[in-house]
């Protein structure tokens, strides 16, 4: 019993360590897929397209369930908040899973439009790299605290002001990763590109996509 309390009161004990892991882990992971350094395994165009539209109803249910999370806790439901948050972030997961046998195994997208649309579509999709990027650590500490404290013991923590900030970079995120998703798939068109780091260019390039 000694080692199971002692196993479970250091995740509790430090969060930012157990944090600043888990982002460590989940940047080397997107790294390594776009980079060509996992064990992936080839998928055709077919599962590609496949991905990118279920990458999209994932991530619509995510943030359906930010939504809900929210309203939940502004109601003091927190049962129902815990619930709603928890499957937001095991949906990411299912995501990252998704995105990464995307990305490693098949080919990113480029948009087929031009002029103001065109980089427009580059703005959003900048920020919601970004903020994919900003949003781990902040969503992770605000689970790790969420699952190792009580209701009662997370007044006394960060949680809240956390939350906060990780609701607001990670729902912006995945609406915006929405819309460019319906630009990309179902209003402009799209061409095929190898997965690469994404690099800024000055000139017209087909610049890949997060969905």
């Amino acid at each position: 019993m000694a080692v199971a309390d002692d196993s479970q009161s250091w995740p509790k004990a430090h969060p930012r360590a157990v944090t600043a892991v888990l982002s460590a882990l989940g940047y080397v992971l997107v790294v390594g897929a776009f980079a060509g350094l996992l064990p992936l395994p080839t998928i055709s165009r077919d599962a590609v397209i496949f991905l990118g539209d279920a990458i999209a109803v994932v991530n619509t249910l995510a943030l359906a369930a930010i939504v809900a999370g929210v309203a939940f806790i502004k109601r003091d439901q927190i049962r129902k908040h815990r619930a709603a948050m928890l499957t937001a972030f095991a949906l990411i997961m299912v995501f990252l899973v998704l995105y990464l046998v995307k990305v490693g195994g098949g080919f990113e997208k480029s948009i087929n439009a031009t002029g103001p649309i065109y980089y427009a579509y580059l703005v959003m999709l900048a920020v919601h790299i970004l903020l994919s990027a900003l949003a781990v650590p902040v969503v992770l500490h605000a689970v790790v605290l969420g699952l190792t404290h009580t209701p009662d013991e997370l007044r006394d923590t960060s949680h809240a002001r956390v939350g906060r900030i990780a609701v607001g970079a990670w729902g912006l995120s995945l609406a915006l990763g929405i819309i460019t998703y319906v630009l990309l798939n179902h209003v402009y068109g799209w061409e095929p590109r190898h997965a690469l780091l994404l690099l800024v260019a000055t000139t017209r390039p087909l610049v890949p996509t997060a969905e």
